[in-house]
């Protein structure tokens, strides 16, 4: 297997940075990511920069936010009465919450600014509306897809 084609079970190693350089995640120092490509399992941008890479080949790949993970929803930030949350919740900005739909589905979300009387708390995905760098590099490619 010299290249990586759609479908093929890779192991890569990886650095994500924002545009400013700051480091949001990496492999560094744990094992490296492996995933079949084609299944859904990492945004768009990051399986399209491996295609036909080489076994050990090391590139970076810049990829656009529609590429990642979208724009910024402005409908995905809401402002929410503190009277509205668990008595013992002390919100801080930064802060994970996890919030059910009337359809069953939970929603993660993030407290964005603490007010007096309430919080707003955004949905979207935290890299939304961020351009993302990528440095890669191919450790293993197989034609194989991981099996649960």
């Amino acid at each position: 297997m010299n290249q990586v084609k759609e479908n093929n079970t890779v192991k890569v190693n990886y650095t994500g940075k924002l545009s400013d350089g700051q480091v949001f995640d990496s492999s560094e120092g744990k094992e490296p990511l492996e995933f079949t490509l084609g299944q859904g399992q990492l945004i768009p941008g990051f399986e399209k920069g491996l295609i036909d890479m080489k076994l050990n080949e090391k590139k970076t790949i810049t990829i656009a936010k529609e590429e990642a993970y979208g724009d910024v929803v402005e409908d995905l930030i809401k402002e929410v009465e503190k009277t509205q949350l668990p008595e013992d919740l002390k919100p801080e900005v930064g802060m994970g919450l996890v919030s059910t739909t009337p359809e069953g589905q939970e929603m993660n979300l993030r407290v964005v600014e603490v007010k007096e009387d309430s919080i707003l708390i955004d949905g979207n995905h935290p890299l939304a509306g961020q351009e993302l760098t990528f440095d890669l590099e191919v450790v293993a490619i197989s034609d194989t897809q991981i099996t649960d």
